[in-house]
């Protein structure tokens, strides 16, 4: 497995991951068709002006064709601070393979071993049970529930919180 920035040519990509039924289930249902190609754009110039790490799950480095999904860690403001926050998504035929740990665990040992991002937040729906599997697994730390918006939605979900720097085993 690799990890790889969005491009502009990874439309399908969303348009699967994100205007799915079955993958928005916990996310409050599929988001329009439409809107996916500006998303991307967007995704695209923020990972290639380093200010988000958006990057695309490639299962096998011989096939940099095919993406099995994504993982993502970028900053917001909540509550007057900058929050560093991490999500990702794995599409139905590649789940259940251990593709969504191992590509969390490869950015936040990036995030560790270059320093950056601080403590990381993570929101998965209540409902979600792998990725808060996935979370419990790294060794993030559960603070409870809370509500969160998530494209126009709000979404109760679990919080969790690691910092790389001290959390994650080497």
């Amino acid at each position: 497995m690799r990890l790889r920035d969005v491009t502009e040519d990874d439309v399908d990509a969303y348009v699967r991951m994100r205007c799915d039924p079955v993958m928005m289930r916990d996310l409050g249902g599929p988001l329009p068709e439409e809107g996916m190609r500006d998303k991307v754009r967007r995704d695209a110039e923020t990972a290639a002006a380093g200010t988000g790490w958006i990057k695309m799950i490639v299962p096998d480095p011989g096939a940099p064709e095919v993406v099995a999904g994504h993982v993502c860690v970028w900053a917001h403001e909540e509550g007057g601070e900058q929050v560093s926050e991490i999500g990702w998504m794995v599409l139905p035929e590649f789940q259940g393979r251990g593709l969504g740990r191992l590509a969390a665990r490869t950015i936040l040992e990036r995030a560790r071993d270059e320093g950056r991002w601080g403590a990381v937040h993570a929101f998965p729906a209540t409902t979600n049970g792998p990725s808060n599997g996935i979370c419990r697994s790294l060794g993030f730390r559960l603070l409870g529930e809370r509500d969160v918006d998530f494209a126009d939605r709000v979404i109760r979900s679990n919080h969790w919180v690691i910092d790389p720097a001290r959390d994650l085993a080497r």
